[in-house]
C-alpha cells in the first residue's frame, strides 16, 4: 500500500515557476514508477510526466515538453515536478500517481495508487 501527498500548488502568473512535491508512505517507493497527471474543469485527466523506479527513465507529453522536469529523490520518497514558463492552459488540479511496475505507463487508468491532488493556477 502507497499513501501519496501532494504539495507546492498555488497561484502564479504566467511565465513563473512552482515545484510540486509528492510525499510517498510506504518502504518500497523505490520499485514504483511515478507519474504526474492534471485535470482542468470540464476535461478528462490528462498524463503530464512520467518517471522510472531509477529514475533512468522519463517521459513528457508534448504540451509540457521543455517546460516541465519530473525528478524522483528515492531517500526522500519522494517525487517532484518543475514546472517553468508555466502558461495559463496549465491551470489544473495536479496528482501524482504511482504503480508497482517497471514499465513507463502514461494510462492513467494504468495506475494503482493516488494522490489527493494540488491546485495550479496560472493567470495571464
Amino acid at each position: 500500500q502507497v499513501q501519496l501527498v501532494e504539495s507546492g500548488g498555488g497561484l502564479v502568473q504566467a511565465g513563473g515557476s512552482l515545484r510540486l512535491s509528492c510525499a510517498a508512505s510506504g518502504r518500497t517507493f523505490s520499485s514504483y514508477t511515478m507519474g504526474w497527471f492534471r485535470q482542468a474543469p470540464g476535461k478528462e485527466r490528462e498524463f503530464v510526466a512520467v518517471i522510472s523506479w531509477s529514475g533512468g527513465r522519463t517521459y513528457y507529453a508534448d504540451s509540457v515538453k521543455g517546460r516541465f522536469t519530473i525528478s524522483r529523490d528515492n531517500a526522500k520518497n519522494t517525487v517532484y515536478l518543475q514546472m517553468n514558463s508555466l502558461k495559463p492552459e496549465d491551470t489544473a488540479v495536479y496528482y501524482c500517481a504511482a504503480d508497482n511496475t517497471v514499465q513507463v505507463l502514461i494510462n492513467p487508468n494504468e495506475y494503482d495508487y493516488w494522490g489527493q491532488g494540488t491546485q495550479v493556477t496560472v493567470s495571464s
